[in-house]
Parts: structure tokens; sequence; C-alpha cells
């Protein structure tokens, strides 16, 4: 079984587990979207295949990125587009004013057990020796994971203008199930991986580790900056990955804390 891990220009979201025939669970939602929407998101460079809606009326894109309405009026800047196949990259904005503390909050309303499932997915980023390092906390969070509802597992976005991560991360719990701990700290590594500017590392080719047909995003107006040093071949145990297989695991491999390092050491 596969799901999805989901994001957007502010917002991303975690891939889906998909069934064995890797058919993306919000297949039938894409139906009720306007082809004049699909053209936006594609022309924003993100897939417009198996496109969804959360419970706010956001677009759930590529099984975990979150576009709102707002985001599909920018203007698509291709000048960071890579041809390439399976590299990492990364949005244009990062995170600034290094070292420093990014605090994470888990909502009351999702399982008590994703708390360690947070604590190991925040002592993955600080095992690292980064410039910028995690704390969970009860509240008033830098990211606020929160309970969310839909066809995806997880979603989030990419750090703002100001240099600031994406404050939010959604997770479905009940599209996620009885999954085991070091699954659910890899998708909450995985949207906190948005949240500090990182994208699919198969975003060019999702069908990689989604199944399905390759899809060409196009353009990007968030910014598909490859990171040197990373894989220019397959890396079939990323993080970052955009989707994930039912009991999975993927702690950060060597090309993922290359791709860390590169940014945040």
């Amino acid at each position: 079984m596969r799901k999805l891990l989901l994001s957007v220009a502010g917002i991303t979201a975690l891939v889906c587990l998909v069934p064995a025939c890797k058919k993306n669970a919000s297949t039938d939602a894409t139906q009720e979207i306007s082809q004049t929407t699909l053209d936006k998101i594609y022309q924003l460079g993100f897939s417009n295949k198996n496109v969804s809606l959360d419970e706010e009326g956001n677009y759930i894109v590529e099984g975990d990125i979150l576009l709102t309405a707002k985001d599909l009026t920018a203007t698509p800047d291709t000048r960071f587009l890579r041809v390439g196949t399976e590299e990492q990259y990364r949005t244009n904005n990062l995170v600034t004013g290094l070292p420093r503390t990014i605090t994470v909050s888990l909502a009351s309303q999702l399982p008590s057990s994703y708390a360690a499932a947070l604590d190991e997915a925040l002592s993955r980023y600080n095992a690292q020796g980064l410039r910028i390092t995690f704390q969970r906390v009860s509240s008033g969070a830098t990211i606020s994971i929160v309970r969310g509802n839909g066809n995806y597992l997880a979603s989030a976005g990419f750090p703002t203008n100001a240099g600031n991560p994406y404050g939010q991360v959604k997770v479905n719990s009940r599209a996620i199930g009885n999954q085991p701990q070091s699954t659910v700290a890899t998708i909450l590594a995985h949207e906190i991986g948005h949240c500090i500017g990182f994208r699919h590392t198969d975003y060019l080719d999702r069908s990689y580790s989604c199944g399905g047909q390759p899809v060409n995003e196009g353009a990007s107006t968030v910014g598909a900056v490859y990171i040197p040093g990373t894989a220019t071949g397959p890396d079939p145990n990323s993080w970052m990955l955009a989707c994930i297989g039912s009991g999975q695991n993927r702690p950060f491999n060597n090309n993922d804390k290359t791709a860390l390092d590169f940014l945040y050491k």
C-alpha cells in the first residue's frame, strides 16, 4: 500500500498511502475542480492530476502540497526550473535568521501516540548538527501540527518571503490509520521538510515513488532549485519522495544529509 505526500506554493501536503495499484485516493475529487483551475495549477508548476480539496476549500496537489485560491493568481517564474530526474530540490525561499530554534506543537485532537513520533522526527533533524534546531512545545509554536481531513495524509507549505518556515502542518490521522511510529515520524519529518524549503525529490517524475504516468510539472513560482552534491539518478530512500509505502521508514539517507548540510549547516 502506498500513499502520497502533498505540499503548496505557500502550503504543502504529505503524500497519501496509495493502494498497490498506485492510484491516488483523490482521483474522484479532480472531477469536481474546473479545467480553468487545473490549468492554473499546472501553470504554477505543480501536477494537476488527482487534485483534491481540503476541508477549508484549499487545493491539495502532488499528494501533500496545499494551494490557496490566492496562490492560483501568482505569475509563474521559470528561472529555477530544473530539467532532471530525481535530484534534491529546494524552493526559492529558505528559513533565515540562522542559527535558529524552530518550535513545534502537536494538537490535542491528534492521537497521543503522535507525540513520540513527532519527537522522533525532530530528533532526526537535531542529530544532523544544523543551524536550525527543533523543539517541541505545548503552545505558541512556530509550526503547529493540527488535525486535517480530506483525501491526503498530511499537508504543509513552503517558507515565507520573510524567511520564516511555513507555520502549519495538517495531519489526517484517519487516513494514516494504524501506521507504526517510524512511519508517522517519516510523514511528519517530510512535511517539516516542506516547511523549511524542500520540494519532493522526484517532483519532475512523481511516478518514481507513486506509480502511474510520469508528470512534467512545468514552471514553478516557488522554485525548484537543484541542491549541489545530491543524486542525479534515482534515489529510492529519500525522505522527500512524494509517496510512501505502508509501514515504511525513511530516516535521512546520505543524499538527504548532503542536502540538509548544504542549506542549513
